[in-house]
């Protein structure tokens, strides 16, 4: 080597090993932070979550209700619980695809059913606590709770019509009515879907901790501001429930025909907006209309096919479709069955004012959303008790 040349490389040599040396002595705590490529035991305890990967699925994990399920989720969850942090999980399409995202440190483990949980080789003391935690009477207690997938409300059922002949639907007609503005709905339809919900019974309470006349979930009411003492409560259970199926309803606006928007809010409220937008892409790739309630209802229920919640597509993965299938169908009939014994506008608040449309060849009552109301229409509706 010419001697200008080996001058060159012995120069540039010495300053990277200058600036590496520089960047380790110097090197603040967030930039040593920022150069673990893996989290083991300790950085997971100390960011407070585990990241969980694991295929979507009754036998894994899947949402309902808004809740975490299946047999690797409660599995992983009670795990976290015994190391102090929470759980978070993670659906991929496939195996392969998992595999990849633990080498590349996007998870912590794969919970899938096998012997054991798979971990990286550089995770030697989280594999050490799972191996430790791993008991076969406290993996086989667990995975029996989990198998038990028959989900309860426990309520006292008050008839369909609490008096037929005047028009009285239940003992909250008037909240229900006061409350319906809030929603947007006729009041008579958030009646069908609180007997739907509740049977009419305050205190029904389900094995998910659904609670009260509309079956608040704690997550939601939560997120509606009810405290825990007024969960119960009817004008508390009914006034959160009508805030929350208005931004649900709002979060569905794509959806511009009014009734096709309460089919979809009904379907959201009760199996998850994110199954509802994922039933809603299976049948666009089927070349189908996405926005009429009919045309998607089918792939609600497919959406219980590993074909169709592990398509790559698809975000949320598995669904119980069949109950929500079922739900919005209910609640429809019995909305018509209601529409036709009960008043429209009566004692309490106003409800949404009907307009009709020529669907089939027939004239069909469209309830509008309280934001499409004409201003005529909003000086029309003015309650009658003076409320």
């Amino acid at each position: 080597m010419k001697p200008h040349l080996l001058l060159l490389f012995l120069l540039v040599a010495c300053t990277a090993k200058q600036e590496k040396d520089t960047s380790v002595l110097f090197a603040t705590d967030a930039e040593e932070t920022d150069t673990l490529q893996y989290y083991d035991l300790h950085e997971i305890q100390a960011s407070g979550t585990i990241i969980v990967g694991t295929l979507s699925g009754p036998d894994t994990y899947y949402e309902y209700h808004g809740q975490g399920m299946g047999p690797q989720f409660m599995l992983a969850e009670a795990f976290a619980q015994s190391i102090g942090v929470v759980v978070q999980m993670e659906i991929s399409p496939d195996t392969a695809t998992l595999l990849k995202r633990l080498e590349a440190g996007e998870i912590d483990f794969i919970a899938l059913e096998m012997p054991k949980w798979q971990t990286r080789k550089d995770e030697s003391l989280l594999r050490e606590a799972i191996d430790e935690w791993w008991q076969p009477e406290r993996i086989k207690q667990i995975q029996s709770t989990a198998s038990n997938t028959t989900f309860t409300v426990r309520r006292q059922m008050r008839p369909v019509m609490q008096d037929a002949a005047h028009g009285i639907i239940s003992p909250y007609d008037d909240l229900l009515r006061r409350y319906s503005s809030t929603a947007g709905w006729d009041w008579r339809l958030l009646a069908a879907m609180c007997y739907q919900e509740s049977g009419f019974d305050p205190n029904a309470v389900s094995s998910m901790g659904a609670m009260g006349l509309m079956q608040l979930m704690p997550f939601t009411a939560d997120a509606m501001g009810v405290p825990q003492d007024k969960r119960f409560d009817p004008e508390q259970n009914i006034a959160a429930s009508a805030r929350y199926i208005r931004k649900v309803s709002q979060s569905f606006s794509d959806i511009r025909d009014a009734e096709e928007r309460i089919k979809f809010t009904l379907a959201a409220y009760n199996g998850g907006s994110g199954h509802v937008r994922d039933a809603q892409t299976l049948t666009q790739k089927a070349g189908r209309n996405h926005q009429v309630w009919q045309e998607v209802a089918p792939y609600i229920l497919r959406l219980a096919e590993p074909q169709y919640y592990r398509d790559p597509d698809i975000k949320h993965g598995y669904m119980r479709g069949s109950e929500t299938e079922a739900y919005v169908r209910l609640i429809m009939n019995r909305w018509d069955q209601y529409r036709g014994s009960a008043r429209s506008f009566s004692t309490g608040s106003t409800s949404a004012p009907a307009k009709k449309s020529l669907q089939d060849g027939q004239y069909k009552s469209v309830v509008k959303p309280a934001e499409e109301w004409t201003p005529e229409e909003k000086g029309a509706e003015t309650p009658q008790n003076g409320d």
